[in-house]
């Protein structure tokens, strides 16, 4: 059995262009899995092997690369005390549109280490990650990246993390130099200069004393440290007010990894991955701080048949339980299912039961990955993740466990789609390999919704962002063969009710034999902020309040089906409705005629009819932008963020730059990529991500309906 104590789960998450793909290729290097760095620049990253990864030097799927780091070592070197580290790493992708890479591998990981770029700081990105970090509660060490360049500045970053995040950093080392002169760092727990070496590629590095002129800022941050120490331990308070110098090396460490668990504070590194300063430090802080399996709190589940929350202890002789958290489809061994084993013990060829369909799986061999290369392993225990061949249906977020221990794990969070495409196979025989491809997709990317227009018979898309839906029909170009036309880009409205009416609907068809008939009275309109409060997830609030059973019970949950079938599409433009309550006062019924059908049928027609009257409004989904421009180009960008309907929130200067802040419905940025580097010479950038819905301005609402015309459909 594998001592978990030296296990570490890791992801590196940040926003684009932060370097992280460069930081794991570093990782590779320094722990001998390749002999050569390859960059991202020149489509040469290890973990970027798609196509079109290389192709536009972005990370689109998160690969899973285990390694081992030799740690603690006497200046880079083996002594007596190095042990064997054993690591998974997860490198996620930065960009918005696949933010469900992250969402999920933070699921599974133990640990994360958070990158920011010394120039830009914390950017919009690094605010989602951030709360997804939150949300799985992962202890994260914070290491700003690209110290050489231009306009960098760590303690900028530091301050940042505080006010921007909310979260307590604290470094633990100060840059020696910045940008071109950009040598090493201060320690500022063992008060030494390291100095890295360029000969081994930076694997080596020496030690020596803190340079003069930053004796001062030494001190100063030092205290900062031994007090954010301090304050999270009674014993080392006490020593730091008698004499702050007799706390110990080890005293401080063991301090700040119980305070890292603990989310109390964000360790803070810095260093340039490019120049292959800093990684190393980085990967002996992550032993040092971030959890192994076993400092994890257990795994919290629940029983199936009880309801009741179990435990699972991080150990080989618990029952078996894991979580699939990805499925991949590779051209030679077909189906992978990435998992996370949190407890017990699981060889090759034998059988797992999966809670969601309630079957039994054989999981006919287990791999280890490597990128995109598999080597398989005989077994895999508690706190490891792998990769399983050979099972017939796993998904996204299954619970894998033990039959006769069953458990269900917590799934994750899966955000909506916000923009849709029509695609359309060009000749008949891409017909079948389409639906083929289609299948494929969805199964490994949760994100991608796809549903047939009843009108026009087009297959829709739905997905998270245009460049989302540009690589998966890129990727049924490519990997499948199929061709196909594709339409633009459609944003994905809702709608909503804005009062409460009453009404009553009775559906009677008698014309001989057994006919129908339902008869219920009703008020419809938007749900209750309470609820919607306590419910987050949810979007139909149902009341029943008939007393005297003038309706029987066996009727009302057709009701409550009719009602939540129609949401799908609304009364304005056919989008699905967000937020509707409906509470049943009254009703009759017939003896002979009324059935369950009868009351379904009647719930849908009442929502057709009383939804107009309801008041509904159009919703439109608004991004949050943020625009990075030099300044001579303020007044244009803006003026044209004015032009698309967009409210300014905020600016703020970063170096000779201007950040603009701003949230824009989605409709009006079809092409601002294009538009924004025409504006500014190709020198401004921009991120954008989905922030919340709004009713859309009568005009918008009146062109959509208009193009929509048809797809509500009238009962009159």
């Amino acid at each position: 059995m594998a001592d978990l104590k030296l296990q570490r789960n890791f992801g590196i998450a940040a926003h684009i262009d932060a370097g992280k793909t460069t930081t794991t290729e570093r990782i590779l290097r320094y722990t001998g899995m390749i002999h050569k760095i390859g960059e991202v620049h020149d489509g040469a990253a290890t973990t970027d092997w798609m196509e079109q990864e290389k192709e536009r030097g972005i990370t689109i799927t998160s690969a899973a690369v285990s390694c081992q780091w030799q740690f603690p070592t006497t200046l880079g070197k083996k002594d007596d005390r190095t042990k064997d580290y054993y690591f998974n790493i997860i490198d996620t992708p930065g960009h918005v549109d696949f933010t469900v890479e992250v969402e999920r591998s933070m699921r599974v990981l133990d640990g994360l280490i958070a990158l920011f770029s010394a120039v830009d700081g914390v950017e919009p990105q690094s605010e989602t990650v951030w709360r997804q970090a939150n949300r799985y509660k992962v202890p994260r060490i914070g290491f700003v990246n690209k110290m050489d360049r231009a306009g960098a500045d760590f303690l900028m970053v530091v301050t940042q993390v505080r006010e921007m995040l909310g979260a307590k950093a604290v470094p633990l080392q100060l840059p020696i130099g910045a940008e071109d002169h950009f040598t090493g760092v201060v320690d500022l727990i063992r008060m030494k200069a390291i100095i890295w070496d360029d000969a081994t590629e930076g694997m080596t590095y020496v030690e020596n004393p803190i340079p003069d002129d930053m004796k001062e800022d030494v001190d100063y941050w030092r205290a900062q440290l031994i007090e954010a120490v301090a304050e999270y331990d009674d014993k080392l308070m006490e020593k730091f007010f008698e004499n702050p110098d007799s706390i110990s090396e080890a005293e401080v460490h063991e301090a700040i990894r119980k305070a890292t668990i603990d989310l109390s504070i964000v360790p803070m590194m810095c260093g340039s991955s490019f120049k292959n300063k800093g990684v190393q430090t980085a990967l002996d802080a992550v032993c040092r701080y971030l959890p192994s399996p076993v400092d994890v709190d257990d795994t919290e589940g629940t029983d199936p048949d009880t309801g009741e929350k179990v435990y699972r202890k991080p150990n080989a002789k618990e029952p078996f339980a894991a979580l699939a958290f990805k499925i991949m489809t590779d051209p030679f061994v077909g189906r992978l299912a990435f998992f996370r084993c949190y407890s017990g013990h699981l060889d090759a060829g034998s059988y797992v039961k999966n809670m969601r369909s309630g079957k039994n799986e054989r999981i006919s061999r287990i791999m280890k990955m490597f990128a995109n290369k598999q080597n398989p392993i005989d077994f895999i225990e508690a706190g490891d993740i792998a990769a399983a061949v050979g099972f017939k249906e796993i998904k996204t977020g299954d619970t894998l466990c033990d039959e006769n221990h069953p458990i269900v794990l917590e799934n994750m969070f899966i955000p909506e789609p916000v923009i849709s495409v029509a695609v359309e196979p060009k000749t008949q025989a891409d017909v079948d390999k389409m639906g083929m491809a289609i299948a494929k997709l969805v199964e490994e990317d949760p994100t991608l919704r796809v549903k047939t227009d009843e009108d026009t018979g087009q297959t829709i898309l739905s997905g998270m962002g245009e460049l989302h839906l540009e690589i998966i029909v890129d990727r049924m170009r490519r990997e499948f063969k199929v061709e196909i036309n594709q339409g633009n880009p459609q944003v994905a409205y809702k709608e909503s009710f804005g009062k409460m009416i009453e009404h009553r609907e009775v559906l009677k068809k008698q014309s001989g034999g057994r006919g129908k008939f339902a008869d219920i009275e009703f008020e419809i309109g938007p749900a209750d902020l309470e609820w919607l409060t306590e419910n987050k997830d949810k979007h139909f609030q149902f009341v029943n309040d008939i007393f005297g059973g003038s309706i029987p019970k066996e009727f009302i949950p057709a009701i409550n089906k009719g009602f939540e079938t129609s949401m799908t599409q609304g009364v304005l433009a056919g989008y699905p409705v967000n937020n509707m309550k409906v509470r049943i006062t009254d009703g009759s019924y017939h003896d002979v005629d009324s059935d369950s059908m009868s009351f379904e049928l009647c719930a849908k027609a009442a929502f057709r009819t009383a939804g107009k009257k309801a008041k509904p409004t159009l919703l439109e989904p608004i991004m949050k932008v943020e625009v990075v421009t030099p300044d001579q180009y303020m007044g244009d960008v803006t003026g044209d963020l004015n032009r698309r309907r967009g409210m300014l929130e905020g600016m703020d200067s970063r170096g000779n730059l201007q950040v603009i802040k701003a949230k824009v419905p989605l409709s009006e940025m079809f092409g601002y990529v294009t538009q924004l580097r025409s504006l500014s010479s190709g020198r401004a950038t921009s991120t954008m991500e989905f922030s919340h819905y709004n009713p859309a301005p009568n005009n918008i609402a009146e062109e959509v309906m208009a193009k929509n015309k048809g797809k509500a459909k009238d009962d009159e």
